[in-house]
């Protein structure tokens, strides 16, 4: 008689293993308690991806606005160099939702968190920081902190372009 309770349950190599989604939140987790709370934490995963949809295109909204009431304030169809600016600020801003998104849905679809990309993500804020800045009323040291925190994420992103370009990914 063959026992059928060893076939229903396939064991997983760990190759098998790597390849799944998430195993810091595995849905076969032995407790059900936390089975349970894994899939919670998914579902609240989705539904920041929708709520983040829902940011960009509240931005995008916000973007056409922008421009249009710029455009029919006196001098009608003109825009100065604060407009523009204000304007590449709330481009950046959708921008960087995207780039959000795009980390979310990597989280939800591999099993790579995307380090390379949340650095990314993080230098187009400064750089939209930076594009924003009202020079009038900055302090040298919030200036100094800007140019620290810009050196520290571009040479975190240079250093982690370094390292996956050397590193072979095992598929």
């Amino acid at each position: 008689m063959v026992d059928h309770d060893d076939e229903s349950k396939p064991v997983q190599s760990p190759t098998e293993r790597k390849h799944e989604l998430h195993q810091e939140l595995p849905v076969d987790f032995p407790d059900p308690f936390f089975r349970g709370l894994h899939r919670v934490i998914r579902f609240a995963i989705r539904v920041l991806a929708v709520l983040m949809v829902a940011v960009i295109l509240w931005g995008v909204g916000d973007v056409i606005y922008i421009i249009y009431d710029r455009l029919i304030t006196p001098p009608f169809l003109l825009l100065d160099i604060n407009d523009i600016f204000y304007t590449f600020g709330a481009f950046m801003a959708v921008l960087i939702a995207v780039e959000i998104f795009i980390n979310i849905r990597l989280y939800l679809g591999t099993n790579v968190f995307p380090v390379q990309l949340v650095v990314a993500t993080a230098l187009m804020a400064i750089a939209r920081k930076v594009i924003v800045l009202d020079f009038e009323t900055l302090t040298p040291m919030y200036l100094i902190g800007i140019a620290a925190t810009t050196l520290a994420l571009g040479l975190t992103y240079w250093l982690l372009r370094q390292g996956n370009q050397y590193h072979e990914w095992d598929d």
